[in-house]
């Protein structure tokens, strides 16, 4: 059998060390310090208001004299598409437009509806974004009396003064009577 010799010649180790990468140009950055979280107790600020296991609907409008109008017919659609129909519409649309009309009142850029619902009761708040305002302390009267408004209140923190009424979605019907 006859041996085949490869054209290059013998294989043979080298006599010199193979080359290594060059070093680095920049040296490689260390981690950036995560910032520390304080506890909300250090810092004085509540948390955020965190809606879970519910339908909610947020919506954002300019504080302008438009802004109540606007707000309780697109709170409505909102609404609407949770299938409340015993809701009573007119208590719904003046509550919004009553609850955002106090969040104008108060001043700022704009106002911000929130809607919730549970246990066929549906929650509106009206935020106003803006801290302070004479008429911050209470809740528009006219809303305080609707029928199906089972709870109402203000309370003002971090993000600006807060409005809410509590609705009953599916109201009871009134006892009547009998003679």
């Amino acid at each position: 059998m006859s041996e085949v010799v490869d054209a290059r010649g013998p294989k043979v180790p080298p006599s010199f060390p193979p080359k290594s990468p060059p070093p680095q140009k920049k040296p490689v950055e260390p981690p950036r310090p995560q910032p520390v979280t304080k506890p909300t107790s250090a810092t004085g600020v509540p948390p955020r208001m965190v809606v879970t296991g519910r339908r909610a609907r947020v919506l954002t409008f300019r504080a302008d004299q438009w802004a109540p109008r606007k707000a309780a017919g697109q709170a409505a659609l909102a609404v609407g598409e949770w299938q409340y129909p015993l809701l009573d519409e007119h208590d719904f649309l003046k509550a919004v437009h009553g609850l955002v009309q106090a969040a104008v009142a108060v001043g700022g850029k704009r106002v911000s509806v929130h809607l919730a619902d549970q246990n066929a009761k549906i929650l509106v708040m009206a935020l106003s974004h803006q801290a302070g305002g004479e008429n911050a302390a209470r809740v528009p009267h006219e809303v305080a009396l609707l029928r199906t408004v089972d709870a109402c209140g203000t309370h003002a923190d971090h993000d600006g003064h807060a409005w809410w009424a509590l609705l009953d979605a599916e109201p009871r019907p009134k006892a009547r009577l009998v003679q």
